[in-house]
């Protein structure tokens, strides 16, 4: 059964499947009727949602402003008609995470613990993607909440929290760094460091500081992913640096256990990046994803209290 207006359920296919023909096939329809629902579509609107080709379709800015709101329509009708179905409230519907790696680590799993310790009945999905994706999958309904990284003002998502995250490098247990209580750029670039691809904001933002305090960086491992570069510093192979609160809410605690140490790094370029927690807006969240929101909410700011 579907919720959504013909013409909106119509578009939908035909952005999925990027042609008239293959969206009519999905739908069981005449390609005569798509192409109608369509064309009264963008009629309505007043703009084309589609650019034509002649192998099939692209969606326009307008198209792609639109998908948006379609997914998000569709979700909502999803999740309703589970519940209708089901007699189940809200409160026992899953909830749908997308977060970085670092979150991953531990701050988005103990939330999800310490939640389901007083509601068992609700279910939980993470997706660890790179941090524009957490954004949109936010915005598109794939996701009720993302606790991702930004580095500017954001306009298509509510952010219900937002800190500013500290940076520390990753030293081996009794390195000559590892008792500083803070360091520079210099001094890390003194040794081989494994560091995170340039397309990251952690990345890109070192490479400014570097750059601005003419530094030279050539990096020992380039690598996105945590656990490598943990056993790269654990293994004797350089430094690495962490711009996650997963691990950096935890520097004050014991890490004797993790074979390593962190060392505040000081600079002014790091303050540019922020971590949030972010939802929706013009959807309404179900109760488990607003309860849900608001733990993450306190655990972040826990995390990044001093």
């Amino acid at each position: 059964m579907q919720l959504l207006p013909v013409n909106l359920a119509y578009f939908l296919e035909v952005a999925r499947t990027g042609s008239v023909t293959e969206a009519a096939n999905a739908l069981n329809v005449a390609p005569s009727a798509i192409s109608r629902q369509v064309a009264k579509l963008e009629s309505g609107i007043g703009v084309p949602l589609f650019a034509r080709h002649p192998r099939g379709m692209t969606l326009t800015e307008a198209g792609s402003r639109l998908l948006a709101h379609a997914r998000r329509a569709e979700t909502e009708s999803t999740t309703l008609l589970e519940e209708l179905r089901t007699g189940r409230g809200a409160e026992a519907r899953s909830v749908a995470v997308a977060c970085s790696e670092g979150f991953a680590r531990r701050l988005v799993p103990r939330a999800i613990a310490d939640f389901r310790r007083a509601h068992p009945d609700v279910a939980f999905r993470v997706d660890v993607v790179a941090r524009q994706e957490a954004t949109r999958r936010v915005v598109e309904g794939l996701a009720d909440v993302a606790v991702t990284y930004t580095m500017g003002p954001q306009h298509d998502v509510r952010v219900e929290c937002a800190v500013v995250v500290p940076v520390a490098a990753i030293v081996p247990l009794g390195h000559e760094l590892a008792g500083r209580d803070r360091i520079g750029l210099a001094d890390l670039c003194g040794y081989p460091l494994a560091l995170a691809s340039p397309g990251t904001s952690q990345r890109e933002l070192f490479d400014i500081g570097a750059q601005l305090e003419g530094l030279t960086v050539r990096p020992a491992l380039v690598c996105d992913s945590l656990g490598p570069q943990y056993e790269f510093v654990r293994a004797g192979g350089g430094l690495a640096l962490v711009g996650d609160l997963g691990d950096l809410g935890h520097i004050r605690q014991d890490t004797s256990t993790e074979g390593v140490a962190y060392v505040p790094v000081d600079h002014p370029v790091f303050r540019q990046r922020e971590a949030q927690v972010q939802t929706a807006t013009g959807r309404r969240p179900s109760w488990s994803a607003t309860q849900f929101t608001e733990l993450l909410v306190a655990a972040l700011r826990r995390d990044r209290s001093p």
